[in-house]
Order: C-alpha cells, then sequence, then structure tokens
C-alpha cells in the first residue's frame, strides 16, 4: 500500500473517533448478520436463459439478496435502511464486506481492492442494432446511512464485449454523502449488441473494514431511448413505514396490552414519491392483519391523494385498535400493516406499490428495527470499567429472564472481550443512585452463523417492579474489554434512552440511532430469537479444584464426550488450548500469580468461564 492510502487509513480511524464525544465512538459495521442467513441454495440456481428488453430493476424485492431472474451474483446487499432517500424503496449497497457479511481481508488493515460485485444475467442484444439506440440508466448513491468512501475508492461499472472481455465504460470517484444520481450510459456500440451481453457494478473500498459504502438503486435498459430520457413515470413507496408503538419498536404483547394507550402510536405513516414530471393522482389504503393467519385486523378504506411532479408525501392515519385478545400471558402476535398504492395516474412499475410494517409482539422489549448500520464503542479509562446503559419500561411487574446482544464484528474479532451484564434499578444521574439489582460477569462476545442477536440467559430470573430499569452492559477495567462494537441502528428516530460511564459519571449522548441491546422478559423462547444456537447453553457444569491452586488442577463436568477448554488471562490472552475429558487434569505450575478464566466449548455449548486464582 502506498503513502497515500495510509493516510487516508489513518484520516477515516480519526473520522471516526471525532464523531462525537471522545468517550462515545461511531465505527463502521464490520459484520452483517443479514447476510449470515444466506439460503446454501441461493446462488447455485443460477438461470442459463438469456433475458431480453427491457431490463428493470428497482430492489424492492422484499429479500436480502438478489433475484436469479434478473442477476447471478449475491455480494451486494439488498435492503430498505442503507439508502437516504431512495428513488423507491429498496436498493443494493456495495461495501466491503463479501457474501458472507464479513470483511474481504481480516489479517491487512491496508487492505485495499474490488469488493463487491453486482453482475447482470445474459441479457440477448443480438437483434439490436445502433439505430435502435438502447440506452441503461440508473441512480447511485455514496455513503447513505453508512460510513463515505474516500477518494481513492470508486464504483465502477462494466459492459462484457462479444468476445467475453470486459470494458469499464462508467466510473465515481469516492466522496461525502449526496443524494441519488441518474446516469445514462448508452449501449449502441456494435461490440456490445451480442446475445450473452451482461453488465458489472463493482466498487473499489478498504476491505478490512467497511467503511466505504455505495447505493445502486432504479436500473433501466430499453431500446429508443436518449441521452436526455430521464423521466420516471413511477409514483413509489421509499422509506419504511413508521412503526405503530409510542416508542418501542418491540414489545412483549403482555406488557403493550397492561397500557395499549400508552404503547399505541397515535398514528402510523408511509412514504410516497412521485418521481414523474407531472401531478400524480393516487387512491392509497393500508389493510392490517395477523401474520400468519390472515385475521383481518383493520381495514381503512381506499382513500385519495395528490402529488405533485418530483415531491414526496406522507400518508397518516389514526392507529387502529388492536382487537386480538391477551388470553395467555405470554402471547406472541404479528400484526402486518399492508399499505397500497394505485395509481391513477400512468405509472411504469407497479412493483414497488406495496409496502408492509410488521408490529412484533414477543418476549423482548427494543428500540432498535433489527438492522444495524454501524457500530458504537466507548473509549476506556485505563483504570475504570465503562458502561452502556438504556433505559425500559415495564407496565406492569415482570421478569427479565436475560439479554440479547448484537455485537458489532470486529477486525481481528473481539470474542476474547469479557463484559458483564447488568439490571439496574436505577443509574446516578440527574438526582438518581445507582442501584444493581442483577449482574452477570465473565461473559464473552458471541458471533453467530445464522442469527443477529446472541442471547444471555441469566442463571437467575430477575423480577421488577412496573416502573423504569436500565439494562446495561459493562467492560471492566484491565480486561482488555475496550472496543467491544454494539450494534447501531440509526434509522431511529426517537430518543435513544442511552446512558454511558467512562469516569465514573453517567453521561448521555446526542446519539442518531438505537444501540442494539434488547432485555428478554419471561420464558427464554429460542425460535422466537432465532433459533436454537442464538441462546448460551450453560451445560455442562463444570466444576474446578483446587482453586486456588499451585500447579494442577482438576477439571470435572458433567458431559460424557471431551469437551475444548482455553485457559485466557485477563487481559483476554488464550494462554492455553486443548481437549479435555472429565476428571482432567491442566497444569499452571508455570503461569504467574493472578487470576485466569477456564472455559469449556463444544457441541453447541458454551459454558461461562470460571475464575481460577493461581498462587
Amino acid at each position: 500500500m502506498g503513502c497515500r492510502s495510509i493516510v487516508l487509513f489513518i484520516l477515516s480511524l480519526l473520522l471516526w473517533q471525532t464523531t462525537f464525544a471522545q468517550d462515545v465512538i461511531i465505527a463502521p459495521l464490520n459484520f452483517n448478520g443479514a447476510l449470515k442467513q444466506q439460503p446454501a441454495n441461493t446462488g447455485a440456481a443460477h438461470k442459463t436463459t438469456a433475458i431480453t428488453l427491457p431490463f428493470f430493476e428497482d430492489f424492492t424485492d422484499d429479500i436480502t439478496w438478489t433475484n436469479k431472474d434478473r442477476w447471478v451474483d449475491d455480494e451486494v446487499y439488498i435492503n430498505n435502511t442503507m439508502g437516504v432517500n431512495p428513488i423507491s424503496r429498496g436498493v443494493a449497497t456495495f461495501d466491503a464486506l463479501n457474501a458472507n457479511g464479513i470483511p474481504y481481508n481480516t489479517s491487512n488493515p491496508f487492505a485495499q481492492g474490488y469488493a463487491d460485485s453486482l453482475t447482470s444475467r445474459d441479457i440477448n442484444l443480438s437483434t439490436f442494432t445502433p439505430a435502435d439506440s438502447v440506452y441503461m440508466s440508473f441512480y447511485y448513491q455514496p455513503q447513505g446511512n453508512g460510513f463515505y468512501p474516500e477518494t481513492a475508492d470508486s464504483l465502477m461499472l462494466f459492459f462484457k464485449k462479444k468476445n467475453q472481455a470486459w470494458v469499464k465504460v462508467w466510473g465515481k470517484q469516492g466522496t461525502t454523502l449526496d443524494s441519488f444520481r441518474q446516469v445514462m450510459v448508452p449501449i449502441t456500440d456494435t461490440i456490445y449488441l451480442h446475445d450473452t451481453f451482461q453488465f458489472r457494478f463493482v466498487n473499489r473500498a478498504s476491505i478490512n473494514t467497511n467503511d466505504d459504502v455505495w447505493n445502486i438503486d432504479y436500473i433501466r435498459i430499453a431500446a429508443n431511448r436518449t441521452y436526455t430520457d430521464t423521466i420516471i413515470n413511477d409514483v413509489a413507496f421509499t422509506a419504511q413505514p413508521t412503526n405503530m408503538l409510542n416508542d418501542y419498536t418491540a414489545i412483549t404483547y403482555k406488557q403493550f396490552m397492561a397500557d395499549p394507550n400508552k404503547e399505541r402510536s397515535s398514528n402510523i405513516s408511509a412514504f410516497i414519491r412521485n418521481n414523474g414530471t407531472s401531478t400524480a393522482n393516487t387512491n392509497y389504503n393500508l389493510i392490517a392483519s395477523l401474520r400468519y393467519t390472515g385475521t383481518p385486523l383493520y381495514n381503512a378504506g381506499a382513500k385519495g391523494l395528490i402529488v405533485n411532479a418530483g415531491a414526496n408525501a406522507t400518508v397518516t392515519l389514526p392507529t387502529y385498535t388492536n382487537t386480538v385478545p391477551l388470553v395467555n400471558q405470554r402471547d406472541n402476535n404479528f400484526f402486518e400493516n399492508k399499505y397500497y398504492i394505485e395509481s391513477v395516474s400512468p405509472s411504469d412499475n407497479k412493483r414497488n406499490d406495496t409496502i408492509v410494517q410488521h408490529q412484533e409482539f414477543y418476549n423482548y422489549l427494543a428500540y432498535d428495527d433489527g438492522t444495524a448500520e454501524k457500530a458504537y464503542f466507548l473509549k476506556l479509562s485505563a483504570t475504570l470499567p465503562g458502561k452502556t446503559a438504556i433505559e425500559f419500561h415495564l407496565n406492569e411487574p415482570d421478569t427479565v429472564t436475560g439479554v440479547m446482544i448484537y455485537f458489532g464484528r470486529q477486525v481481528p474479532e473481539a470474542n476474547m472481550k469479557l463484559f458483564s451484564v447488568a439490571v439496574y434499578g436505577d443509574i446516578a444521574y440527574n438526582g438518581g443512585t445507582d442501584k444493581v439489582v442483577y449482574q452477570e460477569d465473565y461473559l464473552y462476545p458471541q458471533y453467530l452463523r445464522n442469527d443477529f442477536y446472541y442471547t444471555y440467559k441469566f442463571e437467575k430470573p430477575v423480577p421488577m417492579p412496573a416502573g423504569t430499569f436500565y439494562m446495561t452492559v459493562i467492560q471492566p477495567a484491565l480486561s482488555n474489554s475496550d472496543s467491544l462494537y454494539l450494534g447501531l441502528d440509526v434509522n431511529r428516530t426517537g430518543a435513544n434512552h442511552l446512558y454511558y460511564n467512562v469516569d465514573a459519571y453517567w453521561k448521555t449522548v446526542v446519539l442518531s440511532g438505537a444501540v442494539m441491546v434488547r432485555p428478554v422478559l419471561g420464558p427464554i423462547i429460542p425460535s422466537g430469537i432465532g433459533n436454537e444456537g442464538g441462546v448460551i447453553k450453560k451445560q455442562p457444569i463444570f466444576a474446578v479444584a483446587p482453586n486456588p491452586a499451585k500447579d494442577i488442577v482438576t477439571v470435572t463436568f458433567n458431559y460424557d464426550k471431551p469437551l475444548n477448554y482455553e485457559l485466557i488471562d485477563m487481559q483476554g490472552k488464550v494462554l492455553m488450548r486443548n481437549i479435555i475429558s472429565s476428571g482432567g487434569k491442566i497444569d499452571i505450575g508455570n503461569l504467574a500469580s493472578g487470576m485466569y478464566m477456564l472455559r469449556l466449548t463444544g457441541e453447541g455449548y458454551s459454558t461461562h468461564p470460571q475464575k481460577i486464582l493461581k498462587y
């Protein structure tokens, strides 16, 4: 890497650290849990028959990966959260994360290179001539809700010639956040007018960290176009509709029904854009139902709407009263709010005329929407713990039984960084007093291949009265726990209820978004929070004796197969790693006096570490 690239890398680090106060740092998210859930056969069933014009894609399909009717690769992220004011709902996001949701290069912090690509299926252009004036248009946006690509980064478009060689036909150097801008590219040269034509978008980025983001939207290829053919006759939904709850994005149905008028928002809204050059007359409607049964909940009835050319409109309706009774104290419900547009004026595209907002009532409380765009972490003092507390409320007494945490994967990974979780009844802020109700120590971050969150089940249920409590993540001093990344949902628009403490004093920070920590209420139900792999398993139970010890310790556990063990110092460094059976011995005689941690894993198990004192 040249000096220019090293300087850019250092400047990007400084940018993260100056985004907010020195104590709180917002960083790129080096992990995309959505991509981790990719079905095994998603990229395997590529269709071989060439497609014909017109070609259209606005990424409205509510999927994480590309649609195989039009695309042959799976490296970009299809979503409705990374774009800022997109042309229609859904964008393709180019970043530095591969198809598995992790950085392309995890060893070289200065690595740069080609990252994501988006390649069309073969398109048959053999029947066209230059006189047919085939043009391709698309919209692009740097940064979006991520970090902006620096000038050394770029987004490029390639066309495939008859001889199968790829030619760069357009490129854009990295820059800061901008609105979506349209590009027109002619496909009139005879070298492209063949029966296996393809086009490919590629971004160049710093491929060790996800700080170079581009979004693509609204791709069109058709004949009989000109360079000035930029008009879109389309009235479309854009951003996700608002939540029907007043503050939370998710709540248990039990807590909701204890005070539904308090929890229910006064109205819900959806967002529409008229991309055309003339006024659009439209009708819209909202129909709500139970997601899995289809049981009707509400029908607003069709209503007229006039949207001026090139303008955005917000349709707002009073939030309906739920008609689903609370039968079981732990009822779980999913309300599906489906908005429709019926355009009276001509429209080029009907695919983006429907948008759905799901309201989830399950066994946790949340302020986030389940998607992380950036990462949050604390810059710790060398001698004091760092604490992140998120305020929640209960409408009636309940039991906190665990916590779900979305960890932003780091490079290298932070799976050796110790932390604690605690339930506070109050914190010493604005006249309050720290009141620790429950705390569990010696936890490690967990990264799952098939879930966004990791759920830590408490050893003991924590009964809490109605009112406010604080779910707290504690990073102990002198334990290598600094820079423990937590997911940040930047689309959160309400209060973030966030407090932090790095110098023995609680503070608030003006932060756009919600830190992704969710308390679990009542029984831990694995199938509802992802799957059983998402719940930390406290089996097998194990013991270490003698403890304290001088040289040899014996490890016993209630499991009939050998397990993996790791002996770790208080800085998080793994000193020993091997396999052990119950009754096996570990020689610690060569270690310095002090405290160490022993953890057992295997067959899906991951135990809480146990302390070993060496004298």
